[in-house]
């Protein structure tokens, strides 16, 4: 009896042993316009295994990239389309840039900051007010969420203040705030839906 385990390791599994067989094959035929017909059928059958694809762009673009890698790229026909390059197949992408830097207050996260560092940085007027008092009502709502006590206006606009280094200074004169007991009944209520 044979075990398919002691065939190989599949390069793309998720066509299963036949395909790869299929492709296997493909590789020794002989005659190049044959090699060519005997592809094209076995991108017509890939495309079969996942007719839910066939919507998706360039589908058989990535059919036929697909049959060259299950190739080992040892397949000499014309492809249709520009195929991947081997050595261009296990290329790494380029490293996701992240701030090492400290979070002063880890329940606001480093969004709020961003956000008061670009408020504090905008010329006085209506948007810069409008900026501030949405932040200010987001730290407040934040605070809420991880505390899960009732704050004071008076801290959150220190913590304000605070974070933009006293280039943002505003008091209840100025905003009031959404209160607390409101942000801990919205949150109530999601918890129940």
């Amino acid at each position: 009896m044979k075990y398919t385990t002691l065939e190989g390791k599949l390069k793309m599994p998720e066509y299963g042993r036949n395909i790869q067989q299929m492709v296997e094959y493909a590789v020794t035929i002989a005659d190049r316009d044959e090699r060519t017909r005997f592809v094209h059928s076995i991108i017509n059958t890939m495309g079969n295994l996942f007719p839910y694809l066939r919507d998706v762009n360039d589908f058989k673009h990535k059919l036929w990239d697909h049959v060259a890698i299950m190739s080992d790229f040892k397949l000499d026909i014309d492809f249709p389309y520009e195929i991947v390059r081997a050595e261009n197949l296990y290329t790494r992408p380029d490293k996701v840039p992240y701030k090492n830097s400290q979070i002063t207050y880890l329940h606001y996260g480093r969004t709020i900051e961003e956000m008061i560092e670009k408020a504090s940085e905008m010329p006085q007027g209506e948007e810069r007010n409008e900026l501030i008092a949405l932040i200010a009502n987001q730290m407040k709502k934040c605070f809420v969420t991880w505390n899960k006590e009732v704050v004071d206006d008076v801290q959150i606009f220190n913590d304000l203040r605070e974070l933009s280094y006293g280039k943002i200074n505003i008091s209840g004169d100025f905003l009031k705030l959404v209160e607390s007991k409101d942000v801990l009944q919205r949150k109530n209520k999601q918890k129940r839906k």
